[in-house]
C-alpha cells in the first residue's frame, strides 16, 4: 500500500486506548510513530480482564522509546526530539504535561511547525480538570441510558467512546497538517471523551427537541421500520431480521411464503405496520420460530433481506467477510503467538494498509531513536546506566 503519511514523525505520549488508538491510525497510514513509555514500560501492557487486548491491539506498526521524561536528562532528549517532530500525541491527565515541562506553550517554542494534539475528558468548561474515562462518560452523556433497557443503564460493549474521540483527534491532526501546508505553522488541536460521547447522542437530542418528550431508551423504542429486531429460532439460536423498505416487505413475505400478510391491507406500508404492531410483531416472533437459523439466514440472503447472525468477537476470526476481504492483520502476541487482528477500516485508492511490525517491546527502538540524534554508543550506555532510557 502506498503510504499517505509517509515522512510524519510522530511522539505518541499516550497510555489505555484513546491516544494509543490515535496513533495507531497514523501508524496505519505510514507515519513513523514512536511511543515513549516510562522506563518500565507502558502500563497498559500489564493490564487484565478486559484491558488484556488493549496494547497488542492498539500499538502495531509503533517503535517504542523507554525514556524518564521527569528526569531533566530525559526531558531534554524529549526536546531534541520534538526540534524534528511533526506531531505530538498525548493523552494523560489534565496538567500531567504541563507539569513536566511537555505543554504545547514549551514545545512550540522549540518547532513552530509542531502539531500537538491533546486527548482529554473533556474541552473547555466547568468539567476540564476533571479526570474521565471511556464508561464515565458514556454515563454522563447518556449513551448508557440509551443502550440499557428501562431503569438498567448499560455501557456499550466496547470503549467506543474511547475510540471514537481519539478518531476526532486523528481528524484534527490531519487538518493541522493540511494548514500547515498553506501557513508553515503547527497548530494545538484537542479532542475529548465527554464532547464525543455528546455528540454521538445528538441525533437523540434532535429527535427529543422535534418532539418535546424524553427519549426512551433504544430497546424500548418504537423503531421507526415496523421490522427491525431479534428473533428467537426452531433451534434456539437468535437472528436479527430488518425490512426497511416496501419492497423488502414484499421479498420478505414471499420467501417465507407469507402471501396471506402480503395481501392484507392492514399490512401494506410500513407506518400502518406499524400502528398494527401490538398484534403483528407477536405473531411475526411466532412465525419465525418455525423456521431454523440457518434457514432464515439462507432465506433472507436469497431474497436480498438485511438480517445478521448474533456473532460474538471470536466469531470474526472465521467471518468469510474478515478472512477473505484483507480485514484481518496477523499480530505478534505477548507470548509469541500470532492472532489476526482487525486491519484499518478503509480502502484508499483500491489498497488496504499493512502490518509493517508488531508490537514492539519496551524500549525496543530506544538506541535507534537516539543514535538519529547524534548519541554514542557509549553515552546511550551511560544514559541507561544512570536509568534515563532503557
Amino acid at each position: 500500500m502506498t503510504k499517505p503519511l509517509q515522512g510524519i514523525q510522530v511522539l505518541e505520549c499516550t497510555h489505555a486506548v484513546m491516544g494509543p488508538s490515535a496513533g495507531l491510525l497514523l501508524a496505519d497510514m505510514g507515519a513513523e510513530v514512536i511511543h515513549i513509555e516510562p522506563l518500565e514500560g507502558d502500563a497498559t501492557r500489564r493490564l487484565k480482564g478486559f484491558g488484556t487486548g488493549y496494547f497488542t491491539f492498539f500499538n502495531r506498526n509503533k517503535k517504542s522509546l523507554a525514556l524518564n521524561l521527569k528526569s531533566e536528562e530525559g526531558r531534554h532528549i524529549f526536546y531534541d526530539l520534538v526540534k524534528k517532530a511533526d506531531i505530538v500525541l498525548e493523552n494523560f491527565g489534565p496538567g500531567t504535561m504541563e507539569r513536566l515541562g511537555l505543554g504545547y506553550e514549551t514545545l512550540s517554542v522549540q518547532n513552530e511547525r509542531l502539531i500537538y494534539c491533546s486527548l482529554k475528558g473533556f474541552l473547555a468548561g466547568p468539567y476540564e480538570k476533571r479526570h474521565a474515562m471511556d464508561e464515565v462518560v458514556q454515563m454522563m452523556a447518556g449513551l448508557a441510558y440509551m443502550t440499557g433497557r428501562p431503569g438498567d443503564p448499560l455501557r456499550a460493549g466496547s470503549s467506543v467512546v474511547d475510540i471514537t474521540g481519539g478518531m476526532f483527534g486523528y481528524i484534527g491532526i490531519l487538518l493541522a497538517l493540511y494548514e500547515r501546508q498553506q501557513t508553515g505553522k503547527g497548530k494545538f488541536v484537542q479532542a475529548s471523551l465527554f464532547e464525543t460521547a455528546a455528540f454521538l447522542m445528538g441525533q437523540h437530542m434532535a429527535y427529543s427537541a422535534i418532539g418535546q418528550e424524553p427519549v426512551p431508551p433504544m430497546p424500548a423504542r418504537v423503531s421507526a421500520w415496523s421490522i427491525y429486531s431479534i428473533y428467537d429460532t426452531a433451534d434456539a439460536e437468535k437472528v436479527f431480521v430488518g425490512v426497511i423498505s416496501e419492497r423488502h416487505w414484499e421479498k420478505l413475505c414471499t420467501a417465507f411464503g407469507w402471501l396471506d400478510w402480503l395481501y392484507d391491507e392492514r399490512l401494506k406500508n410500513n407506518n400502518l405496520r406499524i400502528a398494527e404492531r401490538d398484534w403483528f410483531l407477536p405473531e411475526l416472533a411466532v412465525r419465525l420460530k418455525q423456521f431454523t437459523k440457518a434457514d432464515i439466514i439462507e432465506r433472507c440472503e436469497r431474497a436480498g433481506l438485511p438480517f445478521a447472525p448474533i456473532a460474538r468477537p471470536e466469531d470474526l476470526f472465521t467471518d468469510p467477510q474478515m478472512t477473505q476481504g484483507q480485514n484481518l492483520l496477523d499480530v505478534k502476541l505477548p507470548d509469541g503467538r500470532i492472532a489476526p487482528l482487525p486491519n484499518f477500516p478503509l480502502n484508499y485508492g483500491g489498497d488496504r494498509a499493512q502490518k509493517y511490525a508488531d508490537p514492539p517491546k519496551t524500549g525496543e527502538h530506544t538506541t535507534e531513536v537516539l543514535q538519529r540524534l547524534g548519541l554514542s554508543e557509549s553515552e546511550i550506555a551511560e544514559l541507561r546506566n544512570k536509568k534515563i532510557i532503557t
